[in-house]
């Protein structure tokens, strides 16, 4: 059960991670409480429907990688990522990084998500985060007949007034700062260059076995 909350909130949530430009410093409302809490819904009804497609892997990861570049600052994403050593690589690393992120997000996650396509998010409600605008939506998520897990979406204005998720938290856990985490330990001990090369060996086995 982990797993799906893992795999929904790297595999479509984690990649959403943006930095939102400064707008007023103003309390979320009612409306935009309610906004936010939909555009949750929505974005997991889509997940789950493609999941519930007689599709081969590939094209499920295909719709993934889609729906990805369409919703989510992916590359806002990676840099909250690697914010620790971003001032010790060079810009032909952060473009390697950059260019193998989407996929390894999709290709860590998306069998794992294949296999739990009667997951089910339910909203509970939503409370405007501080006085930015931003909304935190609380769900649940789960399959039937096993246990369920809280989730906390904080859900954020940004360019253009879109909604987009800026961080998760699940049963109590902070996906961002624990996805961090793992960058910053493996860099530390392995490098940046190791990195990029771990995230193309996922890639690669991935692309094998769809």
């Amino acid at each position: 059960m982990r797993r799906i909350v893992v795999g929904l909130v790297l595999g479509f949530a984690v990649a959403s991670l943006t930095a939102v430009p400064v707008l007023a410093q103003i309390a979320a409302g009612p409306a935009d409480a309610a906004a936010a809490g939909q555009f949750i819904s929505t974005l997991a009804d889509k997940t789950f429907s493609v999941l519930k497609e007689n599709q081969s892997k590939a094209a499920i990861k295909t719709k993934f990688r889609t729906m990805l570049k369409a919703n989510f600052a992916v590359d806002a994403a990676g840099m909250k990522l690697i914010r620790r050593y971003r001032n010790q690589i060079t810009p032909a690393q952060l473009s390697a990084y950059q260019a193998v992120l989407p996929d390894y997000i999709v290709n860590t996650y998306a069998d794992r998500l294949i296999n739990y396509s009667n997951a089910v998010v339910k909203i509970e409600r939503t409370q405007a985060h501080g006085s930015n605008g931003a909304v935190d939506v609380f769900s649940r998520i789960g399959v039937p007949g096993r246990d369920t897990f809280a989730i906390i979406w904080q859900v954020e204005r940004g360019a253009g007034g879109r909604w987009l998720i800026g961080n998760v938290t699940v049963s109590g856990v902070n996906m961002s700062l624990t996805q961090e985490a793992d960058f910053s330990g493996f860099i530390a001990k392995n490098g940046f260059d190791a990195l990029i090369d771990m995230m193309k060996s996922v890639n690669g086995k991935s692309a094998l076995s769809a």
